[in-house]
């Protein structure tokens, strides 16, 4: 397996970053353009401006909240953006019980309105096996390589089809170490990974792509996964400093 590879930011950055971020990442051969949704920024509307500067670039939400976003609600957001190149990534939010349920129903209202590919953000196995079997794939986050293959072989076990993609935290800049540090250790606090890294016996630290590891790294996730998706690690978050991320990353895959 040789996964494709793509590209993360947040949707925090603004449809201006966006804009211009996406016609390199199109011309340097990255497959999508993944947006985080963060609270207070919309991960569609900032879509919207890649891909009005793109012709085949996918375009992709990592993820929608369906505690805060119902599904007609997510629709009527992405009504301007081709459902040809879409994936609309979803995941349970802040809900603590009933979240499989949600998310499971969620995924079935989108599939039946929408051609558009949708996945399940998921770290546990109930929510991963809704992804596989209730929707057209799962994102993964915060995985080693092999950890990554064997949750994807589990997913692909379940339903062939199923599409299987891979956040991962990757710095291309020295000057972007600490960043990317501190992201690790800020997700390490968060209830719901704190289990999860526990229950895979993983420090969040080692789930990540340093500079000076790119190609082996990057090569490593690509055999485990459909798609890898580098949520890029800069110094201050800058447009320039993103462009050299892309940059960096073409010339390490090169």
């Amino acid at each position: 397996m040789t996964g494709a590879l793509s590209l993360g930011i947040a949707a925090a950055g603004g449809a201006g970053l966006a804009a211009r971020l996406a016609p390199a990442a199109e011309a340097a051969g990255f497959h999508a353009l993944w947006v985080n949704d963060t609270p207070g920024h919309d991960a569609l509307r900032v879509l919207e401006a890649a891909a009005g500067v793109t012709g085949g670039l996918g375009l992709a939400t990592g993820v929608l909240p369906v505690d805060r976003r119902s599904p007609g609600e997510i629709l009527a957001g992405a009504v301007a953006l081709p459902a040809d190149r879409l994936t609309l990534g979803i995941g349970s939010g802040q809900l603590r019980t009933g979240a499989v349920k949600r998310v499971t129903d969620a995924s079935a209202a989108l599939r039946e309105r929408t051609p558009a590919r949708v996945v399940v953000g998921a770290l546990g196995p109930r929510m991963r096996r809704a992804g596989a079997t209730a929707s057209d794939g799962v994102l993964l986050s915060w995985l080693t390589p092999e950890i990554a293959a064997a949750q994807a072989r589990d997913a692909h076990r379940l339903e062939v089809t199923a599409h299987v993609a891979l956040y991962v935290r990757t710095a291309t800049d020295a000057a972007a170490t600490s960043v990317l540090d501190e992201e690790a250790r800020r997700y390490a606090t968060y209830p719901a990974y704190a289990a999860n890294f526990s229950r895979l016996g993983v420090d969040a630290r080692d789930t990540v792509i340093r500079p000076g590891e790119l190609r082996d790294r990057i090569a490593a996730y690509r055999e485990a996964v459909d798609e890898v998706v580098l949520r890029a690690i800069t110094p201050s978050g800058s447009a320039d400093e993103h462009l050299r991320f892309i940059d960096a990353v073409a010339e390490a895959v090169a």
